[in-house]
């Protein structure tokens, strides 16, 4: 097993990922940010990578500069008959699936089904996506969360999920990335459950320079985000390494991998914890049963519901 302690992942890096040669890689928004460069790196490793974008003619500019086998695939996780078309035309084994594609602190917008945009797309185009792909997935899941779980104490408001309310950018981000965690969580309960030997996994960049700032709603906002790009945050290709750590290395379920630096915004990528919140089984599951109706589907393997 991978050692796990802080010293030991002190370089780890890109360079030491393991030969991927034959394995099948989803990785969603892999066109832009820490997708591209994970994804990158992953083809520099031998994986074949599907690029899973929104727009196919940008994912395939982007898969031009990548050296190594790759394709480009139509997603978008803010229309679930996108997310479907995508699932059924999948007929492959898929070693991993990296849930990485997400918005964040957007103006107030609805996904095509009607859902808050943020939890929409964040969460639960990711949750029916993995659900429809895991009959054919071998080995992982990775869900790229965020420190943004843990703001303001972030909870999931099961009364009002699109925060019809009370809604501000930054709350509806927040929650998003909760429940990327919480899906994690319960998603590894079943797995176990169901004797599958597949694993749930969540990581977070820390505080990368990308363009996913570049889309917050107030204008202060996006100034002081550019300011903090240029001065605090590491690289995209930091960004990447623990999204890379949490698909490669040998890992439990439901690990959780950020930066090991000063409040985990940069540094090598290590186990990290997370908001009592975020570790909240009932929660969990009670959000489980919810995304389910939400989205129309199931968990396609046989496990029970504890008391």
């Amino acid at each position: 097993m991978a050692e796990l302690n802080t010293k030991s992942n002190e370089t780890w890096n890109a360079r030491r990922l393991p030969d991927l040669t034959g394995r099948t890689v989803v990785v969603t928004g892999a066109n832009s940010g820490i997708g591209l460069t994970a994804t990158e790196a992953l083809a520099r490793a031998g994986a074949h990578v599907v690029f899973a974008v929104r727009d196919p003619e940008r994912g395939r500019a982007a898969a031009a500069t990548v050296q190594g086998s790759t394709e480009v695939r139509r997603l978008d996780l803010a229309d679930l008959s996108s997310v479907r078309e995508f699932a059924e035309a999948w007929r492959e084994p898929l070693h991993m699936l990296i849930n990485n594609a997400g918005v964040m602190m957007l103006p107030r917008q609805r996904t095509k089904d009607g859902f808050e945009m943020q939890f929409g797309t964040n969460h639960l185009g990711h949750f029916a996506l993995t659900n429809l792909l895991l009959p054919h997935i071998t080995d992982r899941v990775v869900t790229v969360s965020s420190d943004a779980h843990r703001w303001g104490g972030a909870t999931i408001g099961f009364d009002d999920l699109d925060l019809t309310a009370s809604y501000t950018p930054r709350r509806a981000y927040a929650q998003s990335k909760l429940a990327n965690l919480l899906f994690t969580l319960e998603l590894q309960r079943r797995l176990a459950e169901s004797g599958s030997t597949v694993r749930a996994l969540a990581a977070h960049p820390g505080y990368a320079a990308t363009n996913l700032q570049s889309h917050a709603a107030n204008p202060a906002a996006r100034a002081f985000m550019r300011l903090g790009n240029r001065f605090l945050a590491q690289d995209d290709r930091a960004g990447a390494l623990p999204t890379l750590y949490a698909a490669t290395q040998d890992l439990p379920g439901a690990s959780y991998v950020g930066p090991d630096g000063l409040g985990e915004m940069r540094g090598a990528p290590t186990l990290v914890g997370r908001s009592r919140a975020a570790s909240d089984p009932l929660t969990a599951r009670r959000l489980w049963r919810v995304s389910e109706e939400l989205t129309g589907t199931l968990f396609p393997l046989a496990v029970g519901e504890p008391a």
